[in-house]
């Protein structure tokens, strides 16, 4: 009997073990929205057919909402939407230009009118998604964003450092070339597509002084982002900076979470010509 107690700690303390792992797992890009269906009087409309359709791959999910009206799509990869609400005897409310950025919570509520279902009512969404269900605090930096700005050696390193609260640190053996709000450059946590991009206790291949003080991103040896996602390929990316949520990552530095390109369903492309010389450099003083 004293046995089978012991045998049965053991599993119980191996579940909670498993408990605590799970959640690390847990994190993801993906962008959720939620809402609430209404009529002008401010009845709820059950069994409204909510449908939200990707511009770029015309791929669309439709659910219907509740006996209280309300609906959500848990899992929407970042991108551009349009969000649409039906209902017999009600006109259709249709809103473009929806963007949803990595990790993005939205709330967005219908209100219908009394019409015909031919009848459509056209709403442009707002520019930014006010994040209203937790006090993380992060920043976004998306495709448009990072073709605007010129890149120092094809990374998008230098995107994250204008971050509020991220300060580059530089320095010989550091592959994390930056602390975010004073924790230590080994204390940030990343993330390509939902996947981990850490190397583990031990540090990694040119980073011999992180010893056993966490984890180290799978930068290139020079910290840049190179090795993890190309410029081309990058999407966006999302650093939270203060009070993570969670499910994000298992350090108390930053969160990068990295999203790839998916493509659309026209064929596109880009070139580029790299060129680095001294020529256009600001002369020097002691050129004569």
């Amino acid at each position: 009997m004293p046995f089978r107690k012991h045998v049965e700690s053991i599993f119980t303390l191996f579940l909670l073990c498993l408990a605590f792992l799970i959640p690390s797992a847990a994190q993801t890009e993906l962008a959720h929205v939620n809402g609430r269906v209404t009529d002008q009087s401010n009845a709820v409309v059950v069994d409204t057919e909510v449908e939200i359709k990707n511009v770029d791959t015309n791929l669309s999910l439709t659910v219907k909402t509740n006996q209280d009206g309300l609906y959500a799509f848990p899992s929407l990869r970042p991108g551009r939407y349009q969000l649409s609400a039906r209902k017999p005897g009600f006109k259709t409310v249709t809103v473009t230009q929806f963007t949803l950025n990595a990790q993005d919570h939205v709330s967005r509520d219908f209100v219908l009118q009394v019409g015909s279902a031919s009848e459509s009512v056209t709403v442009t969404a707002e520019t930014l998604n006010i994040n209203t269900t937790d006090a993380t605090v992060s920043t976004v930096v998306d495709r448009q964003f990072a073709d605007n700005l010129p890149l120092n050696g094809r990374s998008f390193q230098s995107l994250i450092e204008l971050t509020p609260g991220v300060l580059p640190t530089g320095g010989e053996g550091n592959t994390d070339t930056f602390v975010v709000n004073g924790q230590r450059e080994t204390s940030n946590y990343w993330t390509v597509d939902g996947v981990s991009a850490n190397f583990g206790m031990g540090g990694n291949i040119g980073n011999p002084g992180a010893g056993l003080g966490g984890q180290t991103g799978a930068t290139s040896l020079s910290g840049g982002t190179n090795s993890l996602v190309s410029v081309d390929a990058l999407q966006e990316f999302r650093i939270q900076t203060s009070t993570a949520a969670p499910d994000s990552g298992l350090t108390a530095g930053g969160q990068i979470s990295i999203v790839t390109r998916s493509g659309t369903n026209q064929f596109h492309g880009s070139i580029f010509n790299y060129l680095r010389n001294d020529v256009l450099d600001a002369n020097d003083w002691f050129n004569g």
